[in-house]
């Protein structure tokens, strides 16, 4: 990708600000292909414990009482979950607006955008992970649905058998609103 298409997004994008309210943070990582940027999705383990087991999700999480920022939070989050260290070739972009998660409203969750100048070596935390995924974002967009979920019928992106809804489709949209892209939903499939 060209960089006056890195700089746009740049300025499409806010700055990380202390003052920002939220006590989690996550991911979008970005990785150059071709033409294209590739997002880098996780998928959930198995945890009755975690309100999103199994889902696909960006890798990230709450803050520690050691975390001085969310940016810290969020480094420590990407290196324990994927092995990715964010402080090495890697630039940061901006964050996104926080979001509220809807299934545990005390959580705010600040979305943080790094371009990776490398293909990372990823080792998934096989305690918190089962595998991961890179989508291009123009699979992403023109993959947009909605889809019935219990209960009743909820937008994602699916391609293939993966489907990504809820809080993470969320995130997704507000990234690609400040991108200025965007494609309507239509066709409802069924999961």
């Amino acid at each position: 990708m060209r960089n006056h298409k890195i700089n746009e997004l740049v300025r499409a994008l806010k700055s990380f600000s202390t003052e920002q309210e939220a006590n989690a943070a996550v991911a979008i990582l970005l990785k150059p292909d071709n033409r294209d940027l590739d997002v880098l999705f996780v998928k959930r383990a198995e945890n009755p414990r975690d309100p999103w087991s199994g889902q696909i999700a960006l890798p990230g999480g709450k803050s520690s009482p050691k975390d001085r920022s969310l940016k810290d939070t969020v480094f420590r989050e990407v290196l324990e979950e994927t092995g990715i260290n964010l402080l090495e070739r890697c630039r940061f972009l901006g964050v996104t607006p926080a979001l509220r998660s809807r299934l545990h409203p005390e959580i705010r969750i600040l979305p943080f955008i790094f371009l990776l100048q490398h293909e990372p070596i990823i080792r998934l935390n096989i305690n918190e992970l089962e595998r991961y995924y890179w989508i291009p974002i123009k699979d992403l967009i023109i993959n947009e649905r909605v889809t019935r979920l219990k209960p009743g019928i909820r937008p994602a992106f699916i391609i293939g058998d993966i489907k990504i809804w809820g809080l993470t489709y969320r995130i997704l949209k507000a990234f690609f609103n400040a991108l200025g892209v965007s494609r309507r939903r239509n066709r409802v499939s069924s999961i």
